[in-house]
């Protein structure tokens, strides 16, 4: 899953837990290709009449001059384009907003440096975060725009249905920047850089029990990502689950479910939410004089959910989720990159979608060929510890440039350290928060 509109990392005190968890290039005659001046590119029908794509001139840095267009065939110099799926829109469009920002300092930083002397490009399209759009956006991407590399998508249930509908069967290589649901890890070719929530929702029972409650009412957004957290919280929380039941989406009002989580009697609540929804159930709690403990996955966290509830109505909350190394060297500059371009401090879903690129285009550097499978033959290889250890693209180009090869280099992320396993999954980290005087505040770190 993913994070609000300003959920921020707060380090702890105490150590990280480390746990396991694009048909060529933009030159598909009759598309005319616009840059949206960040090496970002969006697509409209046309015909040039001559086999050629018309790009939007960049300066080399991932960015571009608007109005500047340069037509150019599909020769050794063009771009390399692949492929995102992101929610632009729908109900984590926050998630989306925040990939966007990572994803345009990973352009910069590769287009600094390049892919063999050519740039990369990225054409986004809307999943509107519901699976049937992102289906959709994804076929666009394959079937139209020929791409051999698709990173997407954020919801759980939109990475896979996007997996089933469209890459299954193909050589394209798919890299989910957000989905943290557990049942992706049954699918070895869908990939992703976000870790598992099998860790999140271990921790979570961990920290209910630790806490002294032994009788839980849990609620979960009725989605692949929502299900597959609440059925491992449920399966190994040792005590009583006295209430249990998905959620829909952007309901006006959860009074129904909230009286039945009181009459259960359960003094600890756990929600498995998204952040409208929560919003609307934290006020209902607030009004009706409820008073459980609550505890949350990582996509009820937001600075709208705060922004919208009245003080003291969510005090002593905790919440796990995954979290960037906040203490490593590359992260803390990508965090000063982001709090100067955007004023804003970043998020770890903004740094799982930078990682998201850089792999992309270390594998495209690492490939013998622009294609899916010489993309899917080394994708997993350029993040793995078989090889030297590299936190920057520019440093892992150099080896390559020099006649390296995938396994020869072992990218280190933003994120943390990636080493993509046999089923698709990373590493990651992960951290508690905890609401104090209506913010987020980091708190110890504890084993998942």
């Amino acid at each position: 899953m993913a994070d609000s509109n300003d959920d921020r990392l707060h380090p702890s005190r105490r150590d990280v837990l480390t746990y396991a968890g694009v048909a060529g290039l933009a030159g598909l005659a009759g598309c005319t290709t616009t840059d949206g001046g960040d090496g970002t590119t969006t697509t409209t029908e046309g015909d040039g009449g001559d086999g050629t794509t018309t790009t939007t001139a960049g300066d080399g840095d991932g960015t571009t001059t608007p109005g500047e267009t340069t037509t150019t065939t599909g020769g050794a110099a063009g771009p390399y384009t692949i492929g995102m799926v992101d929610s632009l829109s729908g109900s984590l469009s926050a998630f989306g907003e925040r990939n966007q920002r990572g994803k345009d300092l990973a352009l910069a930083d590769v287009n600094a440096v390049g892919i063999g002397g050519r740039e990369l490009r990225i054409q986004v399209e809307d999943s509107e975060s519901n699976a049937q759009p992102g289906v959709s956006a994804a076929q666009k991407l394959v079937n139209q725009a020929g791409v051999p590399f698709i990173i997407g998508a954020v919801g759980s249930g939109v990475s896979l249905a996007i997996y089933e509908s469209v890459i299954q069967g193909t050589d394209v290589v798919q890299l989910s920047q957000n989905s943290t649901g557990l049942g992706l890890t049954q699918y070895p070719d869908l990939l992703r850089i976000s870790p598992s929530g099998r860790s999140q929702s271990l921790a979570l029972t961990n920290i209910v029990a630790d806490d002294g409650h032994d009788s839980v009412a849990v609620t979960w957004v009725n989605n692949n990502y929502g299900q597959s957290l609440a059925d491992a919280f449920i399966q190994n929380f040792d005590g009583e689950v006295a209430f249990q039941s998905p959620h829909n989406q952007e309901q006006s009002s959860y009074a129904n479910l909230i009286s039945q989580m009181g009459n259960s009697g359960a003094d600890a609540w756990v929600f498995v939410a998204y952040q409208e929804g929560f919003t609307t159930m934290v006020n209902e709690i607030y009004s009706g004089g409820y008073e459980p403990a609550l505890y949350g996955a990582d996509s009820v966290r937001g600075e709208s959910v705060l922004e919208n509830t009245p003080d003291g109505s969510m005090n002593g909350m905790k919440i796990v989720t995954p979290s960037a190394p906040v203490n490593q060297e590359n992260y803390q500059q990508f965090a000063a990159r982001f709090q100067n371009e955007y004023d804003k401090e970043p998020t770890s879903w903004a740094a799982f979608a930078y990682d998201c690129v850089i792999t992309a285009a270390l594998s495209i550097h690492a490939a013998d060929e622009f294609t899916g499978s010489a993309l899917r033959a080394v994708v997993r290889d350029v993040t793995r510890p078989e090889g030297e250890e590299v936190t920057s693209y520019e440093a892992a180009a150099e080896i390559l440039a020099d006649g390296g090869g995938a396994s020869d280099i072992d990218y280190q992320g933003v994120s943390g350290p990636i080493d993509l396993d046999e089923n698709g999954d990373p590493r990651g980290f992960l951290q508690v928060l905890e609401v104090q005087d209506h913010s987020y505040e980091g708190v110890d770190f504890i084993s998942g």
